[in-house]
């Protein structure tokens, strides 16, 4: 069982998880929605599609952009549509 944790709590945990360039992206359905803001930021991957992001708020402190996800991933990338990934400190324990 994969588990996402930022500032002492799981915002993510699932068995279901996928790996792509060393980022361990889970299920949507498997994310903490009371920890995750909407952002307006967005990134371009030239073989994934245009990334969108959240923002994490826990006890007060705020990670911005610090999750991402492909809402409409390329072909080549399709296995990531509807899977969300961290950086920015969040830990990632498999």
């Amino acid at each position: 069982m994969a588990k996402a944790i930022w500032n002492g709590k799981v915002i993510a945990e699932s068995d279901g998880t996928e790996t792509v360039e060393g980022n361990v992206y889970f299920p949507e359905s498997s994310i903490n929605r009371e920890y995750f803001r909407a952002s307006s930021s967005t990134s371009t991957c030239p073989w994934k599609g245009q990334a969108r992001y959240m923002s994490l708020v826990v006890d007060g402190q705020e990670n911005p952009d610090a999750a991402w996800y492909y809402p409409d991933p390329k072909p080549a990338a399709r296995k990531i549509k509807g899977f969300i990934a961290f950086w920015r400190g969040v830990e990632v324990e498999q």
